[in-house]
């Protein structure tokens, strides 16, 4: 981000790690390790997931966009917002009833609903393929962009792991900009982007630092 233009991207649509509690989660078995990562059956788990990002990585964020949304906003101290998303994932099992994102417009607090809990989807005839520990549903970045972006804009995603932020801006007619330390997802995400046309995630994407 420090080589982007103060103001070049229109919106920053990301979800930073705030926690390495995820790093202890067992997706084989939906069960939760009490420490370490012995038993961990997710094959692209890295220590970089576990990098929390500092107040430096937010201040980019805003430099380089004109608006902003962070999905786990709430773990972090940012700007007050009159404007956060709530994602209700219609949970019926052990997990998190809810996902909040912070965001920069000066609008109402919006509720997206879509049922992400263990094995369930809210579209089980499209179920996706999980392919990253936090890995948030396309329906849900597609609403993101849909209500917060116009065709045409760019979209940053300086945390984009699997790719989910930038294939929906494919889908939807916007252009994209993603950033992961990890070379193993930036490969998941060209394939996944594969799909949607012919183009190739190398001509948008690097691999950050």
């Amino acid at each position: 981000m420090k080589e982007m233009p103060d103001k070049s991207v229109d919106l920053v649509l990301t979800d930073p790690p705030y926690s390495d509690n995820f790093l202890k989660f067992d997706y084989s078995t939906g069960r939760k390790h009490k420490g370490g990562l012995g038993g961990i059956k997710h094959h692209f788990i890295s220590p970089h997931l576990s990098e929390i990002p500092d107040g430096r990585c937010f201040l980019e964020m805003y430099r380089v966009s004109k608006n902003q949304i962070i999905w786990g906003g709430n773990y972090f101290a940012l700007f007050p917002s009159s404007c956060w998303l709530v994602w209700d994932k219609e949970n019926t099992a052990n997990f998190a009833d809810a996902e909040l994102a912070w965001t920069s417009f000066q609008t109402a607090v919006r509720i997206f609903k879509y049922k992400w809990s263990g094995m369930l989807q809210g579209d089980m005839s499209h179920k996706e393929i999980r392919e990253h520990p936090t890995q948030k549903p396309l329906p849900l970045m597609m609403w993101c962009i849909e209500n917060y972006t116009k065709p045409g804009d760019t979209v940053l995603d300086p945390f984009m792991g699997s790719g989910t932020t930038c294939v929906a801006c494919k889908k939807l007619g916007r252009n994209y900009i993603g950033i992961d330390k990890e070379p193993q997802y930036v490969a998941i995400a060209e394939k996944r982007l594969e799909k949607v046309n012919n183009h190739k995630l190398t001509d948008f994407f690097g691999v950050g630092d």
